[in-house]
C-alpha cells in the first residue's frame, strides 16, 4: 500500500493538520493509553506466534546482538556530538531520547511490512524492548559524571549510588533507575504476551486473530490520530531553537539507520530484519525516556528533548522514513 493512501497514516497527518488548527479535537488519555497497551500486546502477541514458528536460530542472536550494540553506540555518538552544540545535560538527555526506540514508529513499520508482502523475524519485538534501556542507563551515568565534575555531590548511601546534589534537587538512586527501565509496565506487556505467542503457537493465532490482527490495523489509526495531535502541539516549543539541533533531529535518524543497514549487511540479515533494525536505530523515545529523564536529569530541558523526539523526527519517520529505509533494505539485501 503506498504510505500516502495508507489509511492510518493519513489519519497521522489528519491529526497534525487538526492540532496546527489548534482544534479542540483530543483523545482521553486513559483511551490513548489502552490504544498504546492494545499495539504492544497485538505486536507481542505477532511475534510471539512467528518464533514459534522459526524457534531460536543464530539469525534470531545476531539480530537482538545487533540492536543491543545499537543501543549503546547511537547515544554516545550522540552525546559527543550534541555537547558541541547545547548544554551537557541538554545534550545526555537528547542523546538518551534517540539512542532509546519509539514503538508506535516499530508498530507502524511493521504494519507497512505486512503491507508490503515483506517477511521479518518475530523476534524482532523482542529486540525493539532490549533497546529502550541502555540510553537511559547511559545518560544517567553521564550526568552522574558531569555533576561530579562541576559540583563534586555524587554520593553513596545505604550501598546505592545517588545522582544528583543540591543544584538538581532530590538525589536519584541508580537502583532505582535499573528498576523503572527493565519493569516499564509496557515493556513487560509486550514481552509477556510475546511469551503468551511463543507458547500457544499455531492455536492460540487463530484463537487471538480477531483481536490481533483484524482489529491492529484500525486501533492503530486511532493511535495515531492521537500521535498527530501530540506532534503539533510540540512544533511551537522548537521556536528559536539552534537550527544545529533541528537539523540533528533531521539527519541523525538517517545517519543511525545508515549504521544499522551496515551492520545488518556484515550480518547477513534478511531484508525485512535489516529495514525494523534500521527504523529502530532511527527512532526516538518520547514516552519512555522523557519520564525517567525529567526526574533523572531535571537539569535538561524536557521541551528540548520532547519536542525534538515528537515534533520533527517522529513525523518524519512516519511519513518517509519507514518507507525509504524499507525500499533501501531491500534494494540493498534483497
Amino acid at each position: 500500500m503506498h504510505i500516502f493512501t495508507d489509511p492510518a497514516l493519513l489519519f497521522f497527518v489528519f491529526g497534525v493538520f487538526a492540532g496546527l488548527l489548534k482544534s479542540n479535537l483530543e483523545i482521553p488519555p486513559a483511551i490513548s493509553r489502552f490504544l498504546s497497551l492494545y499495539l504492544l500486546m497485538a505486536l507481542g502477541l505477532k511475534g510471539g506466534f512467528a518464533l514459534a514458528q522459526t524457534g531460536l536460530t543464530a539469525q534470531v542472536a545476531t539480530g537482538l546482538g545487533l540492536a543491543v550494540l545499537l543501543a549503546v553506540v547511537v547515544p554516545l555518538l550522540g552525546y559527543a556530538l550534541l555537547r558541541r552544540v547545547v548544554g551537557r545535560f541538554d545534550a545526555a538527555a537528547v542523546a538518551a531520547t534517540y539512542g532509546s526506540v519509539s514503538a508506535v514508529t516499530f508498530i507502524t513499520a511493521t504494519a507497512h511490512l505486512d503491507g508490503e508482502g515483506l517477511a521479518y523475524g518475530g523476534h524482532m519485538a523482542a529486540a525493539m524492548a532490549l533497546m529502550e534501556s541502555p540510553a537511559i542507563i547511559l545518560a544517567v551515568l553521564l550526568a552522574n559524571l558531569l555533576r561530579r565534575q562541576t559540583a563534586g555531590t555524587a554520593t553513596v548511601s545505604g550501598g546505592a549510588l545517588v545522582l544528583g546534589g543540591p543544584p538538581a534537587g532530590p538525589g536519584f538512586a541508580l537502583p532505582k533507575v535499573l528498576h523503572e527501565s527493565f519493569t516499564d509496565g509496557a515493556q513487560l506487556l509486550l514481552l509477556g504476551a510475546m511469551a503468551v505467542g511463543w507458547i500457544s503457537g499455531d492455536s492460540g493465532r487463530e484463537a487471538m486473530q480477531p483481536f490481533s490482527g483484524d482489529l491492529f490495523k484500525g486501533m492503530l489509526a486511532f493511535f495515531l490520530l492521537d500521535m498527530g495531535l501530540n506532534a503539533a502541539r510540540q512544533l511551537p516549543g522548537l521556536r528559536g531553537q539552534s537550527p544545529w539541533l533541528l537539523a540533528y533531529a533531521v539527519l541523525a535518524p538517517l545517519v543511525h539507520a545508515a549504521l544499522a543497514l551496515g551492520l545488518a549487511r556484515l550480518a547477513g540479515l534478511p531484508a525485512g530484519d535489516a529495514a525494523l533494525l534500521m527504523v529502530l536505530a532511527a527512532s526516538a523515545s518520547y514516552i519512555a525516556v522523557p519520564a525517567v529523564v525529567r526526574h533523572a536529569i531535571p537539569e535538561a530541558n524536557p521541551s528540548l528533548y520532547v519536542g525534538l523526539s515528537l515534533g520533527v523526527t517522529f513525523p518524519l519517520n512516519i511519513l518517509l522514513g519507514i518507507p525509504l529505509y524499507t525500499r533501501v533494505a531491500q534494494a540493498t539485501l534483497g
